[in-house]
């Protein structure tokens, strides 16, 4: 698989970083966790345990939009990493063929 490795600056990380926390003060953004639904592993978790994550990576280019952040458990999080829609839906069909 290709790999889609972008470098962007800190100073755009930085900024869409401060937008994202402005975000998760938001009501649409407490509406959203209050499903309790992790956007990758469809499985309900306490809102406290939900984090955000972007679709698009910042580090990858990705903003800090209502259409690029989603609710998700800290394990799906921590897997996804920086990986791009294409490259985690490559990784989840690796993992089941295991």
């Amino acid at each position: 698989m290709k790999d889609f490795n972008i470098q962007f600056d800190e100073k755009f990380q930085k900024k869409q970083r401060h937008k994202a926390r402005e975000i998760r003060n938001t009501q649409w953004w407490k509406r959203k966790c209050s499903q309790g639904l992790c956007y990758y592993c469809n499985n309900n978790f306490p809102i406290k345990e939900l984090t955000m994550d972007h679709i698009v990576p910042v580090s990858r280019g990705g903003k800090s939009i209502k259409s690029n952040v989603v609710p998700c458990c800290k394990k799906c999080n921590t897997k996804k990493k920086h990986l791009v829609p294409i490259e985690w839906q490559e990784y989840m069909k690796n993992q089941k063929n295991l």
